[in-house]
């Protein structure tokens, strides 16, 4: 019968960062598709579990025996799919199978739906209108991502609203990639800068020095191409934060912060920069503070969960009770599978939540996540820039541009 699996088999492969990750292969008896999961370096506790142990040789082991279990059903009924791979788990956080291979399998069997139907990926899991994300770009790195004498704050990323097609908004976060480095080399002659695990630059910079340039090479650009830039910042604060000291350690800047005092060092930032998005300011279980954040900063910036949320509907649900957030990353292999991501994106959009597609530290050149972006209704999505496995996704948004003539989706806190 049409679109019925024959088989699944998976083999180990190298992420960005050169380390293992899984690929999954899903057969039927007219089409192949395979798919690739990424990984994080700043991981959520509350993510499920990449690998189980055993790593990715025992996720593999794992592929080949839930192959038998899949083997006869529809890759179109995605429901039904991704329900065997939750049985066949049998635990909360993957820990038998691995949220990578989860993922991996499940968005393989919706890339072979997607083949059977002889439709784009986003096509075939699309709900509505199809509209294109507005990228929201890494362009100055710290954190886990960054080796050395990284900035304390994890990423200092720019997200051109004002551009109209896709193409455009990628050149602009380009060209202030490349604004940065000009404004860096000036004022560091002496210094040799390198990028980070994302493309970002890494730089002996303090979080307002970063914010300072970040600024500059901004309306810099802002100014030749006529395209309003928007900056944004995630904390991945949970990297900060002493539980047993109940403070934020700023390794760098050489300080502690209570949670009251991260606060008000967060909203100044925000005023101060006029700071569009925010992601992560606090840690991962303190959905108080975020709210009070939130509410603080209204209308005005996207106050985003990414470790308090982890792409999981329950979280989310938590969040919007206590109106924590209103943003979520999006990460699939958070969660482990289409049907999970989908449901978390649905609960957010009917909450005015904006959800934000992301790509991880360490990614492949798999382009399934510009498909999800376009097709779950993301109007933004968190790529990067420089490297060929974030351009992957960025080409591929293109081509569904150019292609299908989508326009770009409706930018946060607009009424146009």
């Amino acid at each position: 019968m049409t679109g019925t699996i024959r088989k699944v088999n998976a083999q180990k492969i190298l992420d960005s960062r050169g380390n293992a990750t899984i690929e999954v292969r899903v057969y039927t008896e007219d089409v192949v598709a395979s798919a690739c999961a990424p990984s994080g370096a700043s991981v959520g506790r509350f993510e499920v579990r990449a690998f189980p142990e055993g790593g990715v040789d025992a996720s593999i082991e794992m592929v080949n025996k839930i192959s038998s279990k899949l083997k006869g059903l529809n890759v179109e009924e995605q429901n039904v799919v991704d329900s065997v791979i939750h049985e066949f788990d049998g635990t909360k956080q993957f820990e038998k199978l691995g949220g990578n291979a989860a993922i991996a399998t499940s968005i393989a069997v919706a890339k072979a739906a997607a083949l059977e139907k002889n439709v784009r990926l986003c096509e075939h899991i699309a709900d509505g209108r199809l509209r294109l994300p507005f990228p929201l770009s890494n362009i100055i790195g710290g954190g886990v991502h960054t080796k050395g004498d990284s900035i304390d704050f994890q990423e200092f990323l720019v997200v051109p609203l004002g551009a109209k097609k896709f193409r455009d908004a990628a050149v602009a976060n380009v060209m202030v990639h490349k604004e940065v480095a000009r404004i860096l080399t000036s004022q560091r002659p002496h210094y040799v800068f390198g990028r980070n695990d994302e493309g970002a630059w890494a730089a002996p910079l303090t979080i307002k020095e970063a914010l300072e340039v970040l600024s500059n090479a901004a309306q810099k650009v802002e100014g030749e191409l006529g395209i309003e830039v928007k900056i944004g910042v995630d904390a991945a604060a949970s990297e900060l934060w002493i539980e047993n000291e109940k403070v934020y350690v700023y390794r760098k800047e050489k300080c502690k912060k209570s949670t009251s005092q991260q606060l008000d060092y967060v909203l100044s930032l925000i005023e101060e920069y006029d700071i569009f998005y925010f992601e992560d300011p606090f840690g991962e279980e303190d959905f108080e503070a975020f709210a009070k954040l939130n509410k603080n900063v209204s209308g005005r910036c996207l106050v985003t969960g990414d470790d308090l949320t982890v792409t999981n509907k329950e979280r989310l649900k938590t969040a919007l009770e206590r109106g924590s957030v209103s943003s979520i990353i999006v990460k699939p292999n958070q969660v482990g599978t289409l049907t999970d991501v989908k449901e978390t994106v649905t609960l957010a959009l009917s909450n005015n939540v904006v959800p934000v597609a992301s790509h991880r530290s360490g990614e492949t050149c798999d382009s399934a996540l510009a498909h999800i972006a376009v097709g779950l209704k993301c109007p933004i999505i968190k790529i990067g820039i420089m490297g060929s496995e974030r351009m992957a996704k960025i080409n591929e948004l293109i081509r569904l541009e150019d292609e299908m003539g989508l326009r770009m989706a409706k930018p946060p806190f607009s009424d146009s």
